[in-house]
């Protein structure tokens, strides 16, 4: 049955009967607890996502391989990074990988893609949230591009790292990006105060206040410092 799966994943379409290609979801379920038989699987989805398969099918796969994948699928998904209509999903499979290839993965593509693609790199940087992700993401605050600087401001600020921090402190953006930068390192130390370092919260907290925002963020900034234990 998984073998006809298979074969009608080539050529599958959504609309077409759902049930011709149910025992592959089934199979992700059921190979839990069995570690050569998800290998397995594993193998033969990623496989998928290198043959002329249909656009519907690779998206199922990326799918499937969120539940069952591992480093072993990075290469494959990532293959499809800089494919313009398969880049979103081969990314939603990447930013749930717990295996740190998938973020090497993810900012390799960084430096190779760009346009729409590029931010996208960016958002999903900020979801899976790694420190080697600050420095490349960082040097993207002052990009000419505002769409591309705005996307890395708020991947930095959806981190609870010290690093993030810092990077967003340390930036000097143009007039345009100001406003951005400020409501991501306030963002960036919420997370932080939330994760219990008041000692790297309270450093963003400070700068902000320094630096005279706009009054909402000094006003939170100065919630945010008291909540740190500052005067």
């Amino acid at each position: 049955m998984l073998d006809q799966a298979f074969d009608a994943l080539k050529t599958y379409t959504w609309g077409q009967d759902r049930n011709l290609v149910k025992p592959l979801e089934d199979a992700a379920i059921a190979t839990r607890g069995d570690a050569a038989a998800r290998k397995e699987l594993e193998a033969r989805l990623a496989a998928v996502l290198t043959t002329d398969a249909t656009y519907d099918a690779k998206q199922l796969v990326c799918r499937l391989l969120v539940l069952v994948g591992t480093a072993a699928s990075v290469p494959a998904l990532a293959g499809l990074l800089a494919d313009k209509k398969l880049s979103h999903m081969a990314r939603y499979a990447l930013e749930r990988f717990a295996e740190p290839e998938a973020g090497q993965a993810l900012r390799d593509a960084l430096a190779k893609v760009g346009g729409e693609l590029r931010i996208g790199m960016a958002s999903s940087l900020g979801v899976r949230g790694e420190a080697a992700s600050v420095a490349p993401l960082g040097a993207l605050l002052g990009d000419g591009d505002v769409a591309l600087a705005t996307a890395a401001a708020h991947a930095l600020g959806a981190m609870a790292l010290p690093e993030a921090s810092a990077a967003l402190t340390a930036a000097k953006p143009s007039d345009e990006m100001k406003a951005t930068v400020a409501d991501a390192t306030l963002a960036c130390a919420e997370k932080l105060l939330a994760a219990g370092n008041k000692a790297a919260a309270l450093k963003a907290y400070e700068s902000l206040l320094a630096a005279s925002p706009s009054e909402p963020i000094r006003e939170a900034a100065a919630r945010g410092r008291q909540a740190c234990g500052g005067a």
